[in-house]
């Protein structure tokens, strides 16, 4: 690179010419490209659908002063909306209409419904298992992927399965980088206690450390711990433990879940 700079440097100041100066400009171009560097970024938003005669005189006339306040208010009303949080007095009523509230409700994330999985399993089940979200893969069902598979064989260490146990996610579809306090701002955390209370399972397992503030629990700091989830005058055993990818990723974690299985379900 330091090469390249003098070279130019030669090239301005005796103005030779140089057949090979644009082969130099994109082998240039090629190493920053190579190290990585190949996009630019800016600290301060920039409103890049914005009319160049808006952007150019902020002192218009009155149709560029009518224009600029309504576009506006078009991008930050849907913000607003959002923002103010779910009414808990707009929640299904049992757990028959839970799911499709949870597949249409625009409320729920940002007024996406692209991507959701509904919850599955019987009512009043003597296991009910809530993960943070669905696999990326996940179209149909929930957990179809190394997740699934993974749960599919601790129900199977347990002595159980899918059709036995209620399963549904704490976030309607799969959701990258989740920005898991402004959900609890949201009104997620009484979302989920409300779909636990219409559930009504006999056990409660959690599996996903983001998932217990919601509740307002710690995130476990443990492989395994033992709480008591109550909703409504109602006691429900829970045992909270790590997310199925953090599971995957440290297998030494999960004899400690096991043990904790067996401590909870002989209690």
């Amino acid at each position: 690179m330091i090469a390249w700079t003098r070279q130019v440097k030669t090239h301005a100041m005796d103005h030779r010419p140089n057949p090979e100066f644009l082969d130099d400009i994109a082998g240039a171009l090629d190493w920053w490209r190579d190290a990585g560097v190949d996009c630019d970024f800016l600290d301060q938003p920039r409103e890049w659908l914005t009319s160049p005669e808006l952007a150019r005189d902020p002192r218009q006339g009155p149709r560029g002063a009518a224009e600029r306040p309504a576009a506006r208010a078009a991008q930050t009303a849907p913000e607003s909306i959002f923002a103010s949080g779910l009414d808990p007095g707009s929640f299904p009523a049992d757990l028959a209409a839970f799911a499709p509230w949870w597949l249409s409700e625009p409320m729920l994330d940002d007024g996406a419904t692209g991507g959701r999985i509904a919850p599955c399993g019987p009512a009043g089940a003597k296991l009910m298992i809530l993960v943070e979200e669905p696999e990326a893969a996940d179209r149909d069902a929930l957990l179809t992927g190394p997740q699934g598979r993974l749960l599919d064989a601790m129900l199977a260490a347990f002595g159980t399965g899918r059709d036995a146990v209620y399963l549904a996610s704490a976030l309607p579809r799969h959701t990258p980088a989740a920005d898991w306090s402004a959900l609890e701002q949201r009104g997620i955390g009484r979302v989920l206690a409300h779909h636990v209370a219409l559930a009504a399972p006999e056990r409660l397992l959690v599996l996903g450390g983001n998932i217990l503030p919601l509740l307002g629990h710690e995130s476990p700091q443990r492989p395994a711990v033992l709480r008591q989830f109550n909703q409504e005058g109602r006691t429900i055993p829970m045992l909270a433990s790590w997310g199925l990818p953090a599971l995957l990723a440290q297998p030494r974690a999960k004899p400690v879940l096991w043990k904790a299985w067996l401590e909870w379900t002989a209690a």
